[in-house]
């Protein structure tokens, strides 16, 4: 089967998901809208630059111990980490970016005409599955289109043309690919057909249990409390509250340490590890690949993801995966994993006394902890195991294209 992806070629959520049928010798090609060198069995890579895409910090992983940061300009990241938070490189990127998205269509759409794909997906609304909806014509190959997790709830209201083409992408869309229910009852609300098919899976395909596993029991027995934030800047984490906390833990455990990675050099997180005086307990952490995720997960009871829009983030799956007590915000799509004071615990994302006071009851609690450990254990090989996971996406492939079987 020749399936082209549209995806942000860096991430290692597309990736995950892309190298699953790779590696089942389809004729797979990719088009991203950031320079990227992914290490996966492609048939072609094609850079379709957008608004800002060539100079945006990169940092995001490919391929253990691999990055891709000499891709880009570093005068420009550099600029782009010391002049701009996280939230206002989103909300400028709502502006321009699909300004420009009719230019990048008129590439995708003459590299659609050359690639002929039997089937196409898009691997996020904003803006891969917008830049599809636009050069994709009807009587043309079906359009997939996934839904990561802020797709709605953070992105697609945020202008007038965000709004336009969120509905355009919708209508578009032969079929629906969601990481929660809740998004797929939002895009039904947003213009996609009922009867259209649609699935609800992992964004990244699942968990690999042959990187993200449990600590051993001699591990456990060496434990320093540890607390990690794994979900690095990003304009919907509530990371304010997160370092607000620290010093409220630290009044009453001074022996914690938390780890925050993707943090290193970026200018708000150093801000607050100075102003709030926390930096003996602070370790700001580079990129990590998936492996060196894995690592850190395994050394830390609890992983704290404290956000105001998500769907499923897969770092949550991962370190529940790693046997890490999760506290995260307490929104509609986390609570479809998570019971609060049972497998984790759901907190108000603002609130950092909470906060501090979920951390400092994990820590205290270790037969929770185990009971936790077991539970999303259980859990995730039944709900988010790489392997079946993928069988089940590549099933619904074959309801797409039922000429071609893609599966194993």
């Amino acid at each position: 089967m020749k399936i082209l992806y549209i995806a942000d070629g860096r991430s290692p959520i597309a990736l995950n998901w892309i190298g699953y049928f790779c590696d089942y010798g389809h004729e797979v090609h990719l088009a991203s809208i950031y320079p990227c060198t992914p290490q996966l069995n492609l048939a072609s890579v094609h850079i379709i630059p957008v608004t800002f895409s060539v100079f945006e910090a990169s940092g995001k992983e490919q391929t253990p111990g691999q990055e891709n940061k000499a891709l880009q300009p570093g005068w420009a990241r550099r600029l782009v980490s010391k002049l701009a938070t996280p939230g206002l490189r989103t909300s400028v990127r709502h502006w321009f970016v699909p300004l420009s998205l009719p230019k990048a269509a008129e590439q995708l759409r003459a590299l659609i005409a050359v690639v002929q794909p039997d089937l196409v997906h898009a691997m996020r609304i904003p803006y891969e599955g917008m830049l599809a909806a636009i050069a994709l014509n009807e009587n043309q190959a079906p359009l997939i289109v996934s839904v990561w997790g802020n797709d709605f709830t953070l992105h697609a209201a945020a202008t007038p043309l965000m709004v336009s083409y969120t509905r355009q992408t919708l209508r578009r869309a032969t079929a629906l690919h969601a990481d929660c229910q809740r998004d797929l009852h939002l895009a039904y609300r947003w213009g996609f057909g009922q009867k259209k098919p649609a699935r609800v899976l992992p964004g990244a395909g699942g968990i690999q249990s042959a990187i993200f596993y449990p600590a051993t029991a001699v591990e456990m027995t060496e434990e320093i409390p540890t607390v990690i934030n794994p979900r690095g800047l990003r304009a919907y984490v509530r990371n304010d509250t997160f370092f607000k906390a620290i010093p409220l833990v630290l009044s009453q455990r001074a022996d914690v340490r938390f780890l925050c990675p993707a943090m290193a050099g970026e200018r708000q997180a150093e801000e607050w590890v100075k102003r709030l005086g926390i930096g003996q307990a602070v370790n700001l952490l580079p990129h990590q690949n998936r492996r060196q995720m894995a690592d850190l997960f395994r050394q830390s009871q609890v992983a704290v993801s404290i956000t105001e829009h998500d769907g499923t983030p897969n770092t949550l799956l991962e370190a529940m995966a790693c046997g890490c007590f999760p506290i995260a915000g307490n929104l509609e799509s986390i609570r479809e994993w998570i019971v609060s004071g049972e497998n984790g615990f759901l907190v108000n994302p603002r609130d950092s006394s909470q906060v501090a006071q979920a951390i400092l009851e994990v820590l205290d609690n270790k037969t929770m902890r185990n009971r936790a450990r077991e539970y999303n254990h259980t859990l995730i090989l039944e709900r988010a195991d790489y392997d079946k996971v993928m069988e089940t996406a590549s099933a619904f492939y074959n309801e797409l294209y039922p000429n071609q079987i893609i599966s194993q």
